[in-house]
């Protein structure tokens, strides 16, 4: 989807990529235990902005408790260099005391930009192949360490991992590493390549603990072709994909590396994995490395097995990869996508270097496959592997490849396919919908003995108007399956429920009607942790919708689904992990079996963060790895600006509305202060909470003494699908009437200068102040715009088709959501400017392109634009995303100059 200025990273398993496309230089900044953060073994923590008020962190007069004093021992020679480590002693966790006084100093541009304001947080990565509650750090001597919550021990996995070699001797700058399941070998990740905005190449090794052995998974090459590396959940079987062609590393021929073979020069061998026999067994493409299975042999550079082409990157799986492991390890399911039919289009590039001054005669294409509204999309279908092959030298890997199929589903040009998960070791939930995200099917395959190519799955549960949810909405979809073992055996997912997002649990696994495990008029936006010895569900909540909480339920005890009793008495102990009682924006990562977490304040006040032991006992673990005191005490210098949330009414929808307001605001009149609306607003979005935030936006309030006003409107997420439903199939219509609503409503204030009310916005954003200028209400004075989609035809089909169908199907809401009434933009009536990257990857130059072309042919004159070369969608080239802000500065300067001017 078109994306925010801000960006939610996801984790996977054995190794996360962080490859942000949309980088904001406000974000939350992270302290990594470990050297290269952009790899991580288990789930991150929080790199984002917020907004709200600071406070100041006053130094804990407890006494710790004995077991965070000793956790707290191993973690001040991890982060002592990161700034104070306190420990409270609470029942739940302890919250600093805080000041919200301001000062006098005034924000500039240079302290938006120069992380004055970053608030930081420190990156813990979980292991889950050792004991819950262990995560890794690499210490000064560069070794990679292991620390236990539980035991508070340590342990030293890699002895100088820094000085890890090759079979030439030659030290391998690696830049991630993950862990095998038996711990019995490390892979590490060198010559990392970036590609979009998940995914990456690489060269990669493995290192044996055993004997300090080092070999390529494969010969490396330049450029890396390895876009996928993974170990399998058991033992240390190794899944990779090189060329878009899955090859699987047994652990009987993983071990059959000797350190004999291993001394011979790797750069000795220049055969690659792509040339190796694709029906044999077992092959190897050089004496150093180990043998491999190749399991696909059509990779090509329209054919993806096992990892997603862009569209599918981008907008359905929002990750690098498409290769999932059974849990018990010996099967492997993948998506293989066809895109040959999908259209190319052509990314032009003047300039590849860093350099702006650099001489390049010739500009350089990319062709990418680039599915739009009406037009092919990738065919893809689901295919597992079964590793018992392996262990019969007759069988080929073509032979014991099997192709999921089933009674019903979608032809392939219209289907997508949303979400693969194991629920079991051998059973897989299959996603479906059609391409209008109207229509879909959840199948089930349970495998048992079933042999041959093809595999026929069940339909257990249907999706849309006439299933699960009920309206003439969008089918949402999200990776949210997680297997349920135990007394109760089957799955949980999120579903709606009367039209709020909730959890359900599904067994047994061919259930077709939920057990709900949650309801309410509030939704659930993330299951966070499963223990399963206990049965709890963690989840993260929008209670209010602003807030995001942290919650555990137990799971029902009986396995009937008709024990309302049972059921009942589950949601009726559902427990609080934060404060409800007051505001709070809070995120956390579990540790693998859920005993422990890390738990991140974000927000209204200055985020901090804390360590903490499930469960309820006096003794268990509470350690505050961060409390951004020096951040508290830089925001009490400076002039603070006043936030406040509330709430305006428009058409009978309640929607919510933040308000950043300048220091010491006279609201007699007497003073006129300018207004800025800050928009995004696309489907599903959220821009009001109570995050914490100082960027731009503060200091246009605090220095430049703007009113900066953010509204969700219609369409935007985490208020159930009532609010989100009625922009099905005419985008930018209720959108923007929300936000001339809100325009209004602050034009009435005595104190707002109604010839100064703006808009502005980044990719739906600027297509939001673009539509807001086109409707010519004659409340908007000036806009900005940045990276706007101008035309919904010119956007990818995945992410268009799921709000407005198809064109053939929605003609005239295509045509009416389009930027087309161009006169609007006149510079006798409105003051407007916006801008785009030519190497856009995402909404493509194309966009403004078209609006370019219509503004000339009507001869409307007055606006200005700009283009900054070869910038993406985050303006990242030769210092253009801050170029960009002063840009946009200056004009605000030029046309309205500073805020609070005494009216005459």
């Amino acid at each position: 989807m078109p994306a925010q200025d801000y960006d939610h990273p996801r984790s996977s398993t054995s190794t996360i990529y962080h490859d942000n496309l949309d980088i904001d230089p406000f974000q939350e900044k992270h302290t990594a235990f470990r050297d290269d953060p952009t790899i991580e073994q288990g789930i991150n923590a929080y790199p984002d902005d917020d907004d709200g008020e600071g406070y100041t962190v006053e130094s804990s007069r407890t006494r710790p408790r004995s077991k965070s004093r000793k956790i707290l021992a191993i973690l001040v020679a991890i982060i002592a260099f990161a700034g104070t480590i306190g420990v409270l002693a609470a029942s739940g966790y302890s919250v600093p005391s805080f000041s919200s006084k301001g000062g006098t100093r005034h924000i500039t541009m240079d302290h938006v930009f120069n992380g004055t304001f970053n608030a930081y947080s420190k990156q813990v990565d979980w292991v889950k192949e050792a004991e819950d509650g262990t995560f890794s750090h690499i210490n000064k001597e560069g070794n990679i360490v292991l620390n236990t919550v539980r035991n508070m021990t340590t342990d030293t996995l890699l002895v100088n991992a820094s000085l890890v070699l090759d079979l030439e001797g030659n030290q391998l700058r690696w830049t991630g590493w993950a862990l095998s399941a038996d711990m019995q070998y490390v892979l590490f990740k060198t010559d990392h390549l970036k590609q979009w905005r998940h995914s990456s190449f690489g060269n990669y090794w493995i290192h044996r603990r055993q004997d300090s052995v080092t070999f390529p998974v494969i010969p490396p090459k330049n450029p890396p072709t390895i876009a996928k590396c993974t170990w399998s959940p058991v033992g240390h079987a190794l899944a990779f994909v090189s060329k878009n062609d899955v090859y699987i590393i047994s652990e009987d021929n993983l071990s059959s590396v000797s350190s004999s073979s291993s001394s011979s020069s790797s750069s000795s061998s220049s055969s690659s994995s792509s040339s190796s026999s694709s029906s044999s067994s077992s092959s190897s493409s050089s004496s150093s490395s180990p043998p491999h299975v190749r399991v696909t042999t059509d990779g090509s550079h329209t054919i993806f097995n096992g990892v997603p082409d862009w569209v599918y990157e981008e907008e359905v799986l929002e990750s690098d990869t498409a290769l999932w492991w059974s849990p018990d390890g010996k099967r492997i399911a993948f998506l293989r996508s066809d895109e040959s039919k999908v259209h190319d289009f052509k990314l032009q590039y003047y300039n590849p270097s860093d350099d702006a001054f650099k001489v390049h005669q010739y500009q350089t294409e990319l062709d990418m496959k680039y599915p739009k509204p009406g037009t092919p999309n990738p065919t893809v279908t689901v295919h597992t592997f079964s590793l018992s092959s392996l262990s019969s030298s007759s069988s080929s890997a073509s032979t014991t490849t099997q192709r999921l199929t089933w009674p019903g589903e979608f032809p392939l040009p219209d289907r997508i396919i949303t979400e693969i998960g194991w629920v079991a070791d051998d059973a897989l939930l299959v996603k479906e919908i059609d391409r209008a995200a109207k229509d879909g099917n959840v199948v089930l395959f349970q495998f048992g003995d079933q042999r041959g190519t093809e595999v026929e799955g069940e339909i257990v549960r249907r999706l849309g108007k006439d299933g699960e949810e009920g309206d003439d909405g969008w089918i949402d979809h999200g990776q949210n399956v997680i297997p349920v073992k135990g007394l109760v055996q089957g799955y949980l997912d999120i579903v709606p429920n009367q039209g709020y997002n909730h959890i359900a649990l599904f067994t047994p696994l061919n259930a077709s009607k939920p057990r709900w495990i949650t309801a309410g008029e509030w939704e659930v936006t993330e299951i966070s942790g499963f223990d399963t010895e206990k049965g709890l569900v963690y989840f993260t909540a929008a209670t209010p919708s602003i807030d995001r909480h942290i919650y555990s339920i137990p799971l029902p005890t009986s396995a009937s689904n008709d024990d309302e009793a049972d059921q009942d008495a589950s949601m009726s102990s559902m427990t609080a992990l934060t404060d409800t009682t007051s505001p709070g924006y809070f995120e956390a990562s579990f540790s693998p079996k859920a005993g422990y977490y890390v738990l991140g304040y974000r927000g209204p006040e200055v985020p901090w963060q804390r360590l903490i032991e499930a469960g309820s006992g006096d003794d268990r673990a509470d350690v505050l790895l961060e409390g951004n005191t020096e951040l508290n005490k830089t925001i009490s210098e400076f002039l603070k600006p006043l936030v406040t949330r509330t709430t305006i009414e428009n058409d009978g929808y309640e929607l919510n509305m933040l308000e950043i307001l300048p220091p010491n605001l006279d609201i007699t009149g007497r003073k006129k202060y300018p207004v800025l609306i800050r928009v995004y607003g696309g489907p599903g979005s959220q821009m009001v909470s109570n995050r914490f935030e100082r960027d731009w936006h503060s200091y246009l309030a605090a220095s430049q003494r703007y009113i900066i006003i953010m509204l969700d409107g219609r369409g935007t997420g985490f208020r159930g699908r009532n609010l989100r439903n009625p922009v099905r199939d005419d985008l930018g219509h209720w959108e923007v009437q929300d936000q001339v609503a809100a325009a209004r409503e602050m034009a009435k204030r005595v104190y707002v200068d109604r010839s100064r009310i703006g808009i502005w916005g980044w990719s739906y954003g600027g297509y939001m102040t673009c539509k807001a200028i086109e409707a010519d209400s004659g409340i908007f004075t000036l806009g900005m715009a940045v990276a706007p989609v101008t035309d919904w035809r010119y956007y990818d089909s995945i992410y268009t088709e799921r709000y407005m169908s198809t064109p053939s199907a929605n003609k005239d809401g295509y045509a009416t959501s389009a930027v087309n009434n161009v006169t609007s933009f006149s510079g006798d009536k409105v003051d407007f400017i916006w801008a785009h990257g030519s190497g856009d990857d995402n909404v493509h130059y194309m966009n403004s392109a078209a609006l370019l072309d219509k503004l000339t042919q009507e001869q409307v004159r007055g606006w200005r634009f700009r283009m900054f070369t070869d910038s993406n969608h985050s303006m990242d080239k030769r210092m253009a995303y801050r170029e960009v802000y002063e840009w946009m500065n200056d004009f605000l300067e030029e046309k309205w100059g500073k805020g609070g001017t005494v009216h005459h």
